[in-house]
């Protein structure tokens, strides 16, 4: 194993000349740092992390814990924020919670014997007591895709709210009355529900009878409701689907109904993920600016950490409806 002693032999300078270049302090010239880099590249010279924690340095790790990375949107968040904070000098330890405290419980004392320099928690994260718990130990917490409005916490989110209600507007403005949602109950996709369902009552429309919740957020559970939805005799005509998977998940419902999408019934997702460019139909869907959220949340997450900026901010970014082809004005049967 190579150690900083190796590397300081090599390169022909002090110890504290690499720690110094290392943790960039000091006055270090141009052609030494070159020089020590260039050695610590070659050597393949890995520092101590749990030692530097003991010492109180920062370890430039954070924990991520994401909900569930077979998701799209989340695999995609978490390379853009692992994305940014490679930019910045940090790595990731990224966890999958599958929506369980459990899970979150087990990964946040695992991180924290790794002496993680601050966490990022992403939607889909409900304990809000050990939220609580992490900030009154002053240890840095961010959120992504949700917002925790109780807590002192930088937060960056889309406006759910306002997707959910421009998605049924949308739907609405097609000719649709009868609209039905598919929805997970976790924060992000009640808000989505919620401007659903401002949009229909502004409207003079009510949510129908026969909404229930998705246990999953996948195409499975997609395909599930769509099935329960389509054998009322006052079935939907459009479907707003709280992310794209569960749209997937409807459009194969329909067709093996022997519905047409978008003719018989048309489907708008939520995130626009890669996917939604690549199933048939192509999807309409409310984009959220992923790339855009990664970046925020690993700024202001280096303020806390860096800076010690104590002044917590809430990034609030507007989703926006992608127009493709799962989705079609009604056609109205004419009587004679």
């Amino acid at each position: 194993m190579v150690t900083i002693y190796d590397v300081a032999k090599t390169a022909g300078v002090s110890i504290a000349t690499v720690s110094k270049v290392l943790n960039n302090t000091g006055r270090i010239s141009e052609k030494t740092r070159k020089k020590v880099l260039c050695v610590v590249k070659n050597l393949d010279y890995q520092p101590n992390i749990m030692a530097s924690a003991l010492m109180g340095k920062k370890t430039k790790t954070i924990g991520l814990l994401i909900p569930d990375l077979a998701n799209p949107f989340f695999s995609e968040l978490a390379r853009n924020i692992e994305d940014s904070a490679q930019e910045l000098g940090y790595s990731l330890f990224i966890c999958s919670t599958d929506y369980l405290s459990e899970k979150e419980h087990k990964y946040i004392s695992l991180l924290r014997q790794k002496n993680v320099d601050g966490f990022i928690l992403a939607s889909g994260f409900e304990d809000l007591q050990k939220v609580e718990d992490l900030i009154k130990e002053d240890i840095p917490v961010s959120i992504v895709a949700r917002d925790f409005p109780m807590f002192p916490v930088n937060t960056v989110a889309v406006d759910d709210f306002i997707g959910g209600y421009q998605a049924t507007s949308y739907l609405i403005n097609l000719g649709h009355e009868n609209i039905g949602i598919i929805a997970r109950d976790v924060w992000s996709n009640r808000e989505r529900f919620r401007g659903y369902k401002q949009a229909l009552e502004e409207n003079n429309l009510k949510v129908p009878s026969y909404f229930e919740y998705a246990e999953e957020s996948n195409i499975i559970w997609g395909k599930r409701i769509t099935n329960k939805y389509l054998k009322h005799d006052h079935a939907p005509t459009a479907i707003f689907a709280c992310n794209d998977l569960l749209t997937i998940g409807a459009i194969q419902a329909a067709k093996e109904n022997g519905l047409i999408v978008p003719e018989q019934l048309s489907v708008v997702g939520f995130d626009d993920t890669a996917i939604a460019t690549i199933v048939d139909p192509p999807l309409t869907t409310i984009a959220q600016p992923i790339q855009v959220m990664g970046r925020e949340v690993m700024k202001l997450m280096i303020d806390m950490i860096e800076n010690q900026k104590m002044d917590k901010i809430r990034v609030t970014l507007m989703p926006e409806l992608v127009e493709r082809k799962s989705t079609a004005k009604i056609k109205r049967e004419v009587t004679s």
